[in-house]
């Protein structure tokens, strides 16, 4: 069920309806049920899948919990007849008892993920046949959210929910099931399950943020992706001038529709009254790279820093190794090999999350490459800073974002090309073919898009820009609120029409599958 059908804009408004009259106390089981209805409409195959994560993740939860109450319970009583060391032998008994649940659960759902998505990647390097599995709806993104609340409720810094049929709540909350945002449980659980009367300045808030999400996907992300298609259909004709127009094409495609998808999210959740976490804060204003992946996907990267990164630079083994290269090879060394190990572990992770394909994996480590060197260079920024000044003069800022975009965006071909190979070789031909007047005087009108399409996208794109840097203060649906009624319905009645006169519709009115859905 896309986010942008029919079908799902009905199935919200009957949800809406029936969690508002359902008494209080239960609302969040109304919407327990409307979340299996939403899954298993996507087929029963893929809903096992889920219901094994929240089985297994539900179990280990609570084993882990008792195992510490059993803790308490024992020191409680025995405290003034254990010695010390009995004390710290029977706490680490423990620790290595909560540890192996937590472990078997990491093991068991993530194991249940890469047999999945990635078998057919490892078959590709034998003589075997790939494997026809079936992918379950959002099956990344629920099994992420489940197993950071295992390693939460481990750390202790969650406590295990007892309400088997609360947790698959939690896991299955539908709008974020197929692009996040990746929720903690700790966060999520102050408004999914309390109770909610409903309020018309928050459902007002919530259908302008999914208004504005509709606009940005199928006005300007569908509408982007007809010249993609064209142009990745063809690598021999469409080089030079064209590549550079397709990686400009396609970095507005996947802004407009993944953000557009999470805005939809956040709004509908909002509708409901249960708050999800952002999940970008203007990344193209970023002056880095290492920034840009602070302001973009914000609850994957997160997630990553928290679970991986911390957990493999901080590790016994790693300290270990840190001393022996201090000692042994160089001092510099051994006190950078954790961060590098660790960074290129999370972006080797994240390309590979993001797709089982090599162009994703050089995808990641490039990224986690480029934001090593810069780091590595910060002090050779610094003195030229120090005597040009130049970070406190507009013009380098500027300079910096725009150098920041262009690496994200020539990044980014390797998302969409069908190889690293043909990634890089269009790459390079933007600098080697002269064919940019050309191109942009005719050619950019032979890919599909009409001048009114282009015409469109630009002003989209400015909108676009506009709403993004005057909410770096302040939400521009905040700044709307203070404002009359009237203005605040001419202007949702605007973006509804735009939707409607210049949306992208396919087969029975329903606009394309978002591209996060596929991860």
């Amino acid at each position: 069920m896309l986010f942008t059908s029919v079908n799902f804009v009905l199935f919200v408004a009957v949800v809406l309806l029936m969690y508002y009259i359902v008494p209080k106390k239960w609302q969040w089981i109304m919407l327990l049920c409307a979340n299996v209805c939403f899954y298993l409409q996507a087929g029963i195959r893929g809903a096992v899948f889920m219901l094994a994560t929240i089985i297994s993740t539900y179990i280990c939860g609570r084993m882990i919990a008792k195992a510490g109450d059993r803790q308490k319970l024992a020191m409680d009583k025995l405290k003034d007849i254990m010695s010390k060391e009995q004390k710290k032998a029977y706490k680490a008994k423990t620790k290595r008892v909560q540890k192996l649940w937590m472990t078997g659960c990491l093991l068991f759902n993530f194991g249940i993920l890469a047999v999945l998505k990635y078998t057919n990647f490892f078959i590709g390097f034998t003589s075997l046949k790939p494997v026809d599995f079936i992918l379950p709806m959002g099956i990344s993104f629920y099994t992420f959210q489940s197993m950071g609340y295992i390693i939460d409720v481990y750390r202790g810094v969650a406590e295990a929910e007892k309400n088997i049929f609360r947790f698959a709540l939690f896991v299955s909350f539908f709008p974020q099931l197929m692009q996040g945002p990746i929720s903690r449980w700790k966060d999520l659980k102050e408004t999914l399950f309390c109770p909610h009367t409903f309020s018309w300045a928050q459902f007002e808030m919530g259908l302008q943020r999914v208004l504005w999400g509709y606009f940005k996907k199928m006005v300007i992300a569908d509408r982007a992706a007809i010249g993609l298609a064209t142009l990745t259909g063809d690598f021999s004709k469409y080089t030079g001038a064209y590549a550079f127009l397709g990686m400009l094409i396609y970095a507005v495609e996947l802004y407009a529709d993944f953000t557009g998808g999470i805005d939809i999210t956040i709004g509908v959740a909002e509708m409901f009254g249960i708050r999800l976490p952002e999940n970008f804060r203007q990344p193209f204003f970023s002056k880095s790279l290492a920034e840009y992946w602070r302001r973009w996907h914000i609850t994957l990267c997160a997630w990553f820093k928290d679970y991986v990164f911390y957990p493999i630079s901080m590790a016994k083994w790693m300290n270990k190794s840190s001393k022996w290269l201090k000692k042994h090879i160089s001092g510099a060394l051994g006190q950078r090999f954790p961060i590098y190990t660790a960074t290129l572990t999370v972006w080797f992770v994240t390309g590979f999350w993001h797709g089982a394909s090599w162009n994703f994996i050089v995808w990641g480590l490039l990224n986690g490459i480029i934001m090593l060197v810069s780091q590595e260079l910060e002090p050779v920024y610094a003195k030229v800073d120090a005597k040009l000044g130049l970070k406190k003069r507009k013009a380098y800022q500027v300079f910096e974002i725009v150098r920041t975009t262009a690496i994200v965006c020539a990044l980014q071909m390797l998302d969409y090309h069908a190889n690293i190979a043909d990634a890089f070789r269009q790459f390079i031909s933007m600098f080697t073919t002269a064919n940019y007047g050309s191109v942009f005087s005719n050619g950019m009108f032979h890919i599909g898009l009409s001048a009114a399409d282009y015409s469109v996208l630009i002003i989209g794109v400015f909108i676009m820009y506009v709403v993004s840097f005057l909410g770096r203060e302040k939400p521009v649906r905040e700044r709307l609120a203070q404002k009359s009624f009237a203005l605040r319905f001419a202007l949702f009645l605007a973006v509804f029409l735009c939707i409607a006169v210049f949306g992208v519709y396919g087969i029975g009115y329903e606009s394309s599958q978002f591209i996060y859905n596929q991860f």
